[in-house]
């Protein structure tokens, strides 16, 4: 879950310990009901893929024309990394280019459907895009444009903070789990922050993964945990978890970046649920806020740990993201990234409304809900 720093707080959130998230306060959402066919299909999926595709791209290109004052402004921070800003851009190009590439295999005559054999010849298609200006496309390519615009807002601004305030924006270790490196049309579900009191979310979440056969990772708080055990018993929570994964979110939800005591959150949380919950533990951390040391990584080494991340937010923890606009959101990331580990929270109500919507939605287009279990 992240919370909203006001760029005018950041400076004196960073120097005294505070800062949590470097997220912005609002986020980016979209209204699908322009684009004018169901993804029933793989063919269906890839050409709703290359459209997005073009369409982020196109905002990607129109940032590098930013010198680095605009920039600052447009993202409301007084100082920036202009490297990690630049490193951050080429990774999406070189993301884009392979996602294009697999997208547009064998597509013929549909429609967005261009050759392209290298990044430059990609640029060019992009720099020419324009949603192909056809009444049946309109709608979608203006909505598109606009999520486009303030999702890659929202990257750049992690960039430009990173690695000051450390985020999922980039890899800080390369054995650090981002997404990326799934295969094609590959997503792993994952929720933060619970469990739930017992009857709450994490139980209706859990109930509607099995209602579909499906096999998520939950990264859990010790404290949390530990409050579901005491007036209940390891038999009942292992029961909430029976089938799915568990993986550790730290003792407290405070930044493992700042907390002096970040060490004992992790060796505490993976004691507690390695002995309560054997048979779904798996050795994964993911950092509250997605902030951690230089030196996370080797400590997490020495304790058989490894740190995942995430690459597809669906900001269901914001009061203004409803359950309709997170699963909006995520379909669409979905098409841009084509693979991915997609960020949820099980203490919140809208994770169990919106992934009805996608399981719908993928059932036919060559979408694979990866089983956690795999991941052992």
């Amino acid at each position: 879950m992240r919370i909203r720093v006001f760029p005018w707080l950041l400076a004196l959130c960073l120097s005294s310990g505070l800062a949590q998230a470097a997220g912005p306060l609002v986020f980016a959402t979209i209204d699908r009901s322009g684009w004018p066919a169901p993804l029933a299909s793989t063919e269906e999926f890839d050409t709703a893929s290359r459209a997005e595709i073009l369409m982020f791209g196109k905002a990607l290109l129109a940032s590098e024309n930013l010198d680095e004052g605009a920039l600052k402004q447009r993202l409301g921070v007084r100082q920036l990394d202009l490297k990690s800003v630049n490193q951050v851009r080429q990774r999406f190009w070189a993301l884009l280019l392979v996602n294009y590439q697999m997208a547009s295999r064998d597509c013929g005559t549909a429609p967005f459907c261009q050759p392209v054999r290298n990044l430059a010849e990609l640029r060019q298609l992009v720099a020419g895009f324009t949603g192909e200006s056809k009444a049946t496309y309109d709608a979608w390519a203006k909505a598109s444009a606009r999520f486009h615009q303030q999702y890659l807002q929202e990257q750049l601004r992690l960039a430009a903070l990173f690695p000051t305030v450390s985020s999922e924006i980039q890899r800080m270790d390369p054995a650090e789990k981002l997404g990326d490196e799934l295969a094609d049309r590959q997503f792993l579900l994952t929720f933060d922050d619970g469990p739930s009191p017992r009857g709450g979310h994490s139980d209706e979440l859990a109930t509607v993964l099995r209602a579909h056969d499906l096999h998520g990772l939950f990264f859990v708080l010790g404290t949390a945990l530990q409050a579901r055990l005491d007036p209940s018993s390891a038999g009942q929570v292992r029961e909430l978890y029976d089938g799915q994964c568990v993986g550790l979110h730290g003792w407290e939800h405070k930044s493992h970046a700042s907390w002096s005591q970040w060490q004992g959150s992790l060796v505490n949380s993976a004691s507690l649920a390695g002995r309560s919950l054997e048979g779904e533990y798996l050795p994964l951390f993911r950092p509250p806020y997605g902030q951690r040391r230089s030196d996370t990584a080797a400590f997490l080494k020495g304790h058989g740990l490894q740190l995942m991340l995430w690459n597809i937010d669906s900001q269901d923890w914001s009061k203004k993201v409803s359950a309709q606009a997170a699963a909006q959101r995520v379909q669409t990331l979905m098409l841009l990234w084509r693979r991915g580990i997609i960020l949820f929270h099980d203490v919140h109500p809208k994770a169990a409304q919106a992934l009805p919507v996608l399981f719908q939605e993928n059932l036919h287009n060559g979408v694979q809900w990866l089983d956690c279990r795999s991941l052992r």
